[in-house]
């Protein structure tokens, strides 16, 4: 398939996961495009695999802190000028931080809600006069199933996601009649940079938290695959999809990606 031959599209988090997963998938379908993420290894790593898939020369990647104002607001800058343009924004940067709730302080909090849902909307805001100009124009937002699932020690990042999938309806309902769709994913039981090989999450756990209090418990078991994790690409191929032509129909909603654990 060449669904994306002639289209611009900006990835955040394109330097891991699924965000990498779907610079590679949107490559690989012959798109053009800029990936940015704040770790520069992560984002070397997937210029990597694009040259190992000999689609390299679509590629450019630019670090930028979707955290921050400015590094967001020269970053798009540079990735518009790049491009010439913009067709396809997904935001799948974000953080997990899980920890028992009544630990969690201000700071840990909203240092989640400052990259998952204000960093989307930064993105969003500076991305949307290109889009509006651009060819078929679609925003790819990722939510998750802790928006509307419960997830255990995870309520700053439910919030996050909650956030985001609300604010990706208003979107949609906003500036439809200028042409520009926008929908939201919401993976779950899916692996991704904010989680290891075995899907362990401890690394970003607060404390207090119980030893088993990995990915595999929060976000239970997927019937179709069983004891462990969809891989990123699950996901990279329906984000394809909706921001392609054929979602051209699809807006103001989202998709869930979960393998049937929230069934």
């Amino acid at each position: 398939m060449e669904r994306f031959v002639g289209r611009r599209v900006l990835v955040t988090g394109g330097g891991s996961g699924i965000g990498q997963a779907t610079v590679l998938r949107v490559l690989a379908e012959g798109g053009r495009v800029v990936a940015v993420d704040a770790d520069e290894q992560g984002l070397a790593a997937t210029a990597r695999k694009a040259e190992a898939q000999r689609c390299g020369q679509l590629l450019t990647t630019r670090v930028m802190d979707i955290s921050q104002e400015e590094s967001v607001r020269s970053g798009v800058a540079a990735a518009l000028d790049e491009m010439g343009g913009l067709d396809v924004l997904v935001n799948a940067a974000g953080i997990l931080r899980s920890e028992h709730t009544h630990t969690m302080s201000l700071e840990r909090f909203n240092r989640v809600i400052g990259v998952n849902l204000t960093g989307t909307f930064l993105v969003i805001r500076e991305c949307i006069p290109a889009l509006l100009r651009g060819e078929q124009p679609v925003i790819v937002n990722f939510s998750s199933t802790s928006a509307t699932f419960a997830h255990p020690y995870m309520a700053a990042y439910a919030a996050s996601k909650g956030g985001i999938q609300s604010m990706t309806h208003a979107l949609a309902v906003e500036y439809s009649k200028q042409g520009l769709r926008a929908v939201a994913v919401a993976p779950g039981s899916v692996s991704s940079g904010m989680t290891d090989a075995s899907g362990s999450s401890q690394a970003n756990a607060g404390p207090g938290l119980p030893a088993d209090a990995d990915m595999d418990l929060l976000a239970k078991l997927s019937p179709m695959i069983g004891d462990g994790f969809g891989g990123p690409e699950t996901v990279a191929g329906v984000v394809a999809t909706l921001a392609s032509s054929d979602g051209a129909f699809v807006t103001g909603t989202e998709v869930r990606i979960d393998g049937g654990t929230h069934a």
